[in-house]
């Protein structure tokens, strides 16, 4: 029988990981001061000149605090922890050490079409792990526990969530200037899916 273990440690790991790639995301801006120095340019070029790569940091520290926050929410639903769920929870890790790389590339080369499909696609794969994982719980009791089952709207908001980031993703394909704005229709998943459960019960 495979063996499951309190999700405590997992989740602390993880809270380490995303705080370590937080960090990671302002080293580009630190870096430009010594830039400044060795230029005699004044200090508030530092602002005025970079607009992009405070846009793209400010961006990203906003998307992996969702992200986290949407990880919480979901081991709020976990009490032990099974080998799928470590492995999808460290894929997913993956995508947000990987967060800071294309987040630099898009203040250097912001609508450039590879580093929007670079940018986006790692938000889709990282959506993607965290839809996998409300899948593994749904389907694995033991992991739950005495803990609350993941609702049908929570798992459908999930799977709109990644459909939106794919839906992203090949907008960049065709005009690459035009996909993040794709990202507002984050907004509405919950929603969606809580009118089509509702239709549901109401055919029933």
């Amino acid at each position: 029988m495979e063996q499951k273990k309190s999700s405590e440690r997992l989740v602390f790991f993880t809270d380490a990981v995303v705080a370590i790639a937080l960090t990671l995301l302002v080293l580009p801006l630190t870096d430009l001061v010594p830039e400044l120095v060795v230029e005699h340019r004044p200090a508030v070029e530092a602002v005025t000149a970079n607009w992009s790569k405070i846009f793209s940091f400010v961006l990203s520290f906003a998307v992996i605090g969702r992200f986290w926050s949407v990880h919480h929410a979901i081991f709020e639903h976990v009490r032990r922890y099974s080998t799928a769920l470590v492995y999808v929870n460290f894929l997913w890790l993956l995508t947000i050490a990987l967060l800071p790389f294309p987040t630099e590339l898009i203040g250097a080369y912001q609508t450039e079409r590879f580093t929007v499909l670079f940018y986006l696609g790692t938000l889709l794969a990282s959506s993607l792990c965290h839809t996998t994982m409300v899948f593994i719980i749904r389907r694995d009791p033991e992991i739950r526990a005495d803990a609350e089952p993941v609702s049908d709207e929570t798992f459908w908001t999930h799977v709109l969530s990644a459909g939106v980031f794919a839906l992203a993703v090949v907008v960049a394909l065709v005009k690459p200037s035009l996909a993040y704005y794709v990202l507002l229709l984050l907004l509405f998943p919950a929603r969606i899916a809580g009118w089509l459960l509702a239709r549901r019960a109401a055919v029933k």
